[in-house]
């Protein structure tokens, strides 16, 4: 067997040096039939057999396809058991109209027979010339490097970036990261493919009716505010400079005057460009500086001239997109009260390719502590920002997350419009094409966050992250005295004594006292080991005892009944401690005024997530699931979320902090839910409350849970019991559970931080 398996892989090599190419013929096995050369499915199982040659290991297919719609298509591999949904992948999809594409896929080595099902309904499309190609690795690499270039602007500058930022992965995540980046890049594995969010743009792109209705819901606003966008100029080429303007110009709403201010750019084309749109529109004003002084004072000069209620925030090669104004207006006749409103932004190449989506949540005062997340496209109001005296100088490369930090001292009223309403240009020149390490931008930033540390009154310290230019941690100093009650419930829990030994070697100089909940223990070691512990650590030790069928929520109610401490900590008996740091910062956190629970970064023995934050409606049973579940712990998630501290709408009680007082208020645990989503219910309810439930990436603890214990392998009276908690859960917050203001609506529900598109390649 073994010799087989090394045959095999030895020919999974040769073949790819090779680049061996393969005609693969389409045999109809179910729900298909030709008819006038195209393939008509009739059911909702339409699958093809795949006949003639083929390798395992990586190959790059292509084929020609015709379809009025899009067509998942996904493939099955036999490795001598037959075809099952586990050894299964959607790869690609067809996409409308006449066309011809390539993917990368992987084959597993062994593989007999492949199948390959187009859609999951009746339709008609056309596929022909389907041909595989062995490739190896290191063709994956290089495809994955020259989507990056093309992106990005291929250039020096651009390439030395990518070099850098692959030896600062290497040196922080190791080879693996490499690896898993170059196949996300190509849409291998990954959430967001760069195939499924060009269907996202299809699919959300305005109409031209949508457009005629936009204009006449414009006219019926009763409310019609200017907005000035602030655009300083310095030495842009004119190309992206025409584009940058061209799309204010473009805007459906007409109420905006465009504030430009020229920072004493020498080349020539700078001024002639501005005073041919200033002479063609009224509504562009400009001022030409005689001295350069950065974006700053560029911005201000922009500034002084601005008469509109509100300023939108424009970087003279980035484009804004048609409807971008006209959103934040709509929002505005809704919500007058706004004084700071943020968009989702992407990506646009200098080929004009719209590419890396960045879906933001909704306003998290924490997030924006770690990174400058609210970014683009940002709108003000102008009252705001002239009382704090505009844009800092000496904030250079990071003025307008400064602004942000300092607009959102002053007021609640922060809105967020999830819809991709700004495209960021990726030239070598940008910040966009790729942040250098520790570069001017990060400093400035750095400031900015240390800044708004001293205004706040914040007792802490900022912590950077090597390897992540641009990202902050802001811990909080412990510096209360108040008694934390550590809850501990276990029914001979064969991991308790290593959960102890974790926790007591880290709480030396703490104080502490912990509460085992020994609910129906019924082994003599168990029993042996309360007496080891409560020699240790006495009067710190509570056991009690609560003879009464499993129910988790009735458990923790009873122990806080018991506890004496100011501050609560829930924790699993499985979990063992492995940040040394980790009491004071949580207590850090726990005891501000405005957070209710703060959890923790949990991960299996094996490296990889099990907690970091719960979205709500995510998975099966639309109750409550992590985005990030069983990525490697080095993982910087999505748009650095598992570097990030933020703001969550529930965190799992298997380690959970939270002010006694708070449990009390909000009436502790629900006992309906005994087993599952308690800790969701009680986290909604602090939220109810206005509270903030917070996440720290940075205590970390390994959760011994299975990692196998996922619905499929429940028992079907425990999958009952799940599922009827899960309605439980529905009916009490109804549609709050699917729609969690710190994950974007344009993210699907079924695969955490997928784009959420009609037709999905997720399923």
């Amino acid at each position: 067997m073994k010799l087989g398996r090394f045959k095999n892989k030895i020919t999974s090599v040769i073949t790819g040096i090779f680049r061996i190419k393969t005609k693969i013929r389409l045999e109809p096995i179910s729900d298909l039939r030709k008819l006038e050369g195209k393939w008509v499915s009739e059911g909702n199982d339409p699958a093809f057999l795949l006949e003639g040659n083929f390798f395992g290991g990586w190959n790059k297919i292509s084929y020609c396809s015709q379809s009025e719609e899009y067509i998942p298509m996904k493939i099955y591999w036999d490795i001598g058991e037959g075809f099952s949904e586990k050894d299964s992948k959607v790869i690609c999809t067809i996409m409308p109209g006449n066309l011809k594409h390539e993917q990368f896929i992987y084959i597993p080595v062994g593989t007999t027979n492949l199948r390959l099902d187009p859609g999951e309904r009746e339709l008609t499309f056309g596929l022909e010339n389907l041909y595989f190609r062995k490739t190896t690795r290191l063709d994956v690499l290089l495809a994955s490097f020259s989507r990056i270039l093309m992106e990005r602007g291929g250039s020096l500058v651009t390439f030395k970036n990518i070099i850098n930022k692959t030896y600062r992965t290497y040196k922080t995540q190791g080879l693996k990261a490499i690896w898993r980046k170059a196949k996300s890049t190509l849409g291998i594995d990954s959430e967001t493919s760069a195939q499924d969010y060009q269907i996202w743009i299809i699919q959300n792109q305005l109409s031209d009716e949508e457009k005629l209705k936009i204009n006449g819901e414009v006219e019926q606003f009763t409310y019609k505010p200017l907005i000035s966008i602030i655009l300083p100029v310095y030495n842009v080429d004119e190309v992206w400079l025409r584009k940058c303007i061209d799309s204010v110009i473009n805007q459906i709403y007409p109420n905006w005057e465009l504030c430009i201010a020229d920072d004493a750019s020498p080349k020539p084309h700078i001024k002639k460009v501005l005073r041919e749109y200033s002479e063609r529109d009224a509504r562009i004003k400009v001022v030409f500086r005689e001295k350069n002084g950065h974006i700053s004072e560029s911005s201000n000069t922009a500034l002084s001239i601005s008469q509109g209620e509100f300023i939108g925030l424009l970087d003279n090669d980035d484009e804004l997109s048609i409807d971008a104004l006209y959103e934040n207006v709509r929002l505005l006749n809704e919500h007058p009260d706004a004084d700071m409103i943020y968009s989702d932004e992407d990506k646009i190449s200098v080929e004009g390719v719209r590419n890396s989506p960045f879906f933001k949540p909704d306003w998290s005062p924490d997030l924006l502590m770690t990174h400058m997340y609210v970014c683009h496209f940002g709108v003000y109001r102008t009252s705001l920002v002239k009382k704090i005296g505009g844009f800092r100088k000496g904030l250079e490369g990071s003025q307008d997350f400064d602004l942000a930090l300092r607009v959102s001292e002053l007021t609640h009223n922060i809105y967020h419009i999830p819809k991709i309403l700004y495209h960021w240009r990726t030239i070598p020149e940008s910040t966009a094409s790729g942040p250098g390490a520790k570069n001017y931008t990060h400093y400035a930033g750095l400031k900015a966050v240390n800044d708004a540390i001293q205004r706040r009154g914040i007792d802490g310290y900022i912590e950077e992250l090597e390897g992540y230019s641009n990202f902050y941690r802001v811990h909080y100093n412990n510096r209360v005295d108040s008694l934390v009650s550590i809850i501990i419930p276990t029914r001979d829990g064969v991991l308790l004594d290593q959960c102890l030994n974790s926790l007591t070697k880290t709480l030396l100089d703490k104080k502490y006292e912990i509460i085992i909940v020994n609910n129906g223990s019924s082994l003599r070691d168990t029993y042996l080991l309360f007496e080891k512990w409560k020699s240790i650590l006495k009067d710190q030790l509570k056991i009690i005892t609560v003879d009464e069928p499993f129910n988790y929520a009735r458990i923790n109610n009873i122990a806080v009944e018991n506890a004496s401490g100011e501050l609560l900590l829930l924790l699993n008996d499985d979990i063992e401690v492995i940040s040394t740091n980790w009491f004071d910062d949580m207590v850090g956190q726990a005891v501000r005024e405005e957070i209710g629970a703060v959890g923790a970064f949990l991960m299996y023995p094996d490296k990889t997530i099990q907690h970091s934050g719960l979205t709500l409606g995510l998975g099966k049973q639309r109750a409550a699931g992590d985005g990030h579940h069983n990525r490697p712990i080095t993982d910087p998630g999505y748009f650095g979320a598992m570097l990030s501290v933020k703001n969550v709408s529930a965190v799992t009680a298997a380690c959970l902090m939270v002010k006694k007082k708070l449990y009390l208020e909000v009436g502790g645990m629900d006992e309906k839910l005994s087993v599952a989503y308690n800790d969701v219910d009680f986290c909604l309810k602090l939220r109810s409350e206005s509270y903030l439930n917070i996440w720290l990436p940075y205590v970390q603890m390994i959760h011994h849970e299975s990692k196998t214990r996922g619905d499929d392998l429940l028992s079907n009276e425990k999958l009952i019991r799940l599922n009827k908690e899960a309605l439980y859960l529905q009916n009490k917050w109804g549609n709050i559970l699917l729609e969690d203001p710190y994950y974007n609506p344009n993210l699907s529900l079924d695969t955490g931080y997928a784009l959420n598109i009609e037709g999905s390649l997720i399923k």
